[in-house]
């Protein structure tokens, strides 16, 4: 009876990943018409396991920093390459204007006004703020999924999901840099090194420059050998959408390799890759596997992270940073989109839903986390607690209102939301006529 009562963990294991691939599988269907998004739910399971007291795992990024660095980084690198897949939208300076503004406009002033915020108001040492800013600007492109475009040729495109779904797959190799400014003043304070030429030439010309090149030239290798080599072994003929998932780790590691930044890499690649042959089906195979290692990474990433907030992450925390984490989502971002916007030919009502979506989720926890283990910083638990409470509230303000705002604009431009979309006309670009 009693082995009965206690039967063995590995059972246990599989039995809770069944559970965990079933729901991730279902709930997106059962959430669609709901004010309620998948992340709340995963938060919300996560912190009432670990809340059981059987279970003494504490799922902390103070316990596990490296662990929480790789972990959020494979999720993000994942989302990022299905954010470009699913990108219908040709390449190009005019095409992409609000992408544009959003990255050169709104992400600066947002780094910048976050640090100012937690420097002023929440009295963190400069460099600490700045990598608080960095880690807090960007849009997230794993959890901003239901802003975000539809799959491939579904025609699920319009301005304010393309804005949302090209910053995500831009800003996050964008704020890099400012990661790395705040570790290079913090170095700088001890050791008195120079660091502002290595700083603009190497962090910002080189990786940027490098990450852009190596991304497209990956991209190209892969459309190539997937589409266009005249033979029956071109990679199309597997008709396997793991495929891209190849693609991501390649372009990852090698550019990371030459010590350029990955995650712009990557999504340059996902572009490269699709603008190849835009009008194959073989995309959608693509994305349908990368979404379904996206979410079911992301399951797991927030119910530790539930569990980490069950476990106290938020106890460091003062009433100054409760404060400010409500300015940073309430009043910083969405006036620093709206600036980024101005003049853009959209109406007011896509203009404010483009500014106020800008999800924060698991790329501020990899820049934090990635920032603190490269830079010896005072306070991480305090950092963490911000972080995390920023998130968390992101995840449930944004994740309530996502469902509503996004069917009440569907219906403001005639579109029924309930409706299946048609495939975008004219599609262009190589591959398209055949």
């Amino acid at each position: 009876m009693a082995a009965f009562l206690e039967p063995d963990p590995y059972i246990l294991f599989l039995t809770g990943a069944g559970f965990l691939i079933a729901l991730v599988a279902w709930l997106p269907l059962a959430l669609k018409r709901l004010p309620l998004s998948l992340p709340i739910v995963c938060i919300s399971l996560g912190a009432a396991l670990f809340s059981l007291p059987q279970v003494t795992l504490v799922p902390s990024p103070l316990i596990y920093p490296e662990v929480t660095e790789r972990f959020t980084e494979f999720v993000v690198i994942i989302a990022l390459m299905g954010a470009g897949l699913k990108i219908d939208r040709i390449f190009g300076m005019r095409r992409w204007q609000v992408s544009w503004r959003l990255i050169l406009i709104t992400l600066p002033l947002s780094i910048l006004a976050i640090t100012a915020l937690a420097a002023g108001w929440m009295g963190l040492p400069w460099a600490v703020a700045l990598l608080l800013g960095a880690a807090l600007a960007p849009t997230d492109p794993v959890l901003a999924s239901d802003v975000q475009v539809g799959p491939p040729r579904t025609g699920e495109e319009d301005e304010v999901r393309f804005g949302l779904t090209s910053e995500a797959g831009m800003n996050d190799g964008a704020a890099f840099p400012f990661v790395h400014l705040a570790i290079a003043l913090t170095l700088a304070a001890s050791s008195g090194e120079p660091w502002a030429l290595k700083w603009l030439g190497y962090n910002v010309l080189w990786e940027i420059g490098a990450g852009v090149l190596g991304g497209y030239l990956i991209g190209r290798a892969f459309g190539w050998v997937t589409f266009k080599i005249p033979a029956e072994t071109k990679l199309v003929q597997t008709g396997d959408g793991l495929i891209a998932l190849a693609a991501t780790f390649v372009s990852y590691g090698l550019t990371e390799i030459i010590h350029s930044y990955g995650f712009l890499s990557v999504f340059v690649t996902a572009l490269t890759f699709r603008h190849s042959h835009r009008a194959h089906d073989f995309h959608r195979e693509m994305h349908d596997v990368t979404e379904q290692i996206e979410r079911l990474a992301m399951m797991v990433l927030l119910l530790l992270f539930g569990g980490a907030l069950a476990k106290g992450l938020l106890n460091a925390l003062v009433w100054t940073d409760v404060v400010g984490a409500f300015v940073i989502l309430l009043l910083i971002r969405p006036v620093a989109g709206l600036i980024g916007l101005l003049g853009l030919n959209t109406s007011w009502t896509e203009r404010l839903t483009i500014a106020f979506f800008g999800i924060r989720g698991v790329g501020s926890i990899y820049y934090m986390a990635y920032g603190l283990n490269h830079m010896p910083a005072a306070g991480g638990d305090r950092l963490w607690a911000i972080v995390g409470l920023v998130v968390l509230v992101s995840v449930l303000m944004h994740g309530l209102t996502v469902t509503p705002a996004m069917r009440w604009l569907d219906r403001s431009h005639g579109r029924d939301p309930d409706a299946g979309a048609a495939a975008p006309p004219g599609l262009q670009g190589p591959g398209a006529k055949t």
